[in-house]
């Protein structure tokens, strides 16, 4: 069994989780009166022991590593990312001046509306799940097929999307934001060598700029830092079921994924899948049912999950990715170890003012 098979890894007092001792009656304490309730005595906790460096450096090690090809993240200022924060809640950047990024993306909600498909333009949805924007700057690329390879790129696109925002083309976009004394001033100063400082591109650049601030740091941070403590029992022994059942191959690096494109139904056929994922953006036969893998950071709070927003709950998604991707039936003590550990994914929020 899986836990039996982690104990050399993790002891309890390798975990630096102390015993707690069950209550006794020492031999040689006094009968207390009839009236009056027996005293339990309890042991204090063990001390917590050292981990096994080598152990959890080794399951850390697959989170560090940064994407293939990254390049360096652009010096925003912070004229850029205040511009950017205006424009992500803006919903006059929409043709019925109703919908925004947050509309979808919302930032006290992990990123997410919560629901398998948004609405847009009229009360339209679209065809695929819109993905959290907290720690998006790590993707290799941006929109479940890829097709954006930046923020910048991604930015663009739900405001021309008839079925998002709808607006009509770059040109009303920079005539609604010319119209507004506030906003020319702010694109003036975040972008002040600029003749042309009101544009859609540097209105994507803004944006780009606000997103990259969009990080969720958590416990697992800390546990990769060197405070062991900072996950439970259970949540070590998911994560390092999370490496040794193959995970990883996909779910690596600092955002826990978004590395790489990946097959639905790698090792046995997804069921009734009719997204053909990135071929749409590539046209490549290979890359048909491929799709960016998702970050996990957060997991816990994005669903429903996939790319059509199909599963409501993480343990069934965590059964469905051990069929289909890893050709394993996970048993229930699995299942909650995962479970435990992605829930450790979850991070703190920006500060309010920073995203409302």
């Amino acid at each position: 069994m899986l836990r039996n098979r982690l104990l050399p890894w993790f002891t309890l007092s390798a975990l630096g989780l102390g015993a707690l001792a069950g209550c006794e009656r020492s031999p040689d304490a006094p009968v207390a009166a009839p009236s009056a309730p027996a005293v339990a005595a309890v042991k204090p906790p063990a001390p917590p022991a050292v981990p096994d460096a080598t152990a959890v450096a080794k399951l850390a090690s697959h989170f560090f590593q940064a994407p293939r090809g990254e390049a360096p993240l652009p010096a925003d200022t912070e004229a850029q990312v205040a511009l950017g924060r205006m424009l992500f809640h803006e919903p006059r950047l929409s043709k019925n001046h109703d919908v925004s990024c947050n509309t979808c993306h919302g930032l006290d909600t992990f990123g997410v509306d919560n629901k398998a498909l948004s609405d847009g333009h009229r009360g339209q949805k679209g065809s695929r799940n819109s993905p959290t924007v907290y720690n998006a700057a790590r993707h290799i690329a941006q929109f479940w097929d890829g097709r954006a390879a930046t923020l910048e790129a991604q930015a663009e696109g739900p405001m021309m999307n008839p079925v998002e925002m709808a607006m009509p083309g770059a040109k009303h976009v920079e005539a609604t934001l010319s119209s507004m004394p506030e906003y020319t001033a702010r694109f003036r100063a975040a972008f002040p060598k600029e003749r042309k400082p009101v544009t859609l591109s540097h209105a994507a650049k803004a944006l780009a700029a606000f997103e990259r601030t969009l990080t969720t740091p958590s416990r697992f941070d800390r546990f990769l830092a060197g405070e062991h403590a900072a996950l439970t029992s259970s949540e070590q022994r998911g994560l390092e079921a999370f490496v040794t059942t193959g995970c990883t191959t996909c779910h690596n690096g600092p955002a826990v994924g978004g590395t790489s494109f990946q097959k639905l139904g790698l090792v046995e056929e997804y069921p009734k899948l009719t997204d053909a994922g990135r071929f749409d953006a590539t046209k490549n036969e290979d890359d048909r049912g491929y799709f960016r893998v998702p970050t996990l950071r957060n997991v816990e709070k994005t669903g429903p999950y996939l790319h059509d927003g199909s599963v409501q709950d993480l343990p069934t998604m965590v059964r469905l990715m051990g069929r289909y991707q890893l050709g394993r039936t996970l048993k229930d003590g699995e299942v909650d170890d995962l479970v435990a550990f992605l829930k450790s994914l979850t991070g703190e929020l920006p500060p309010a003012e920073r995203i409302s």
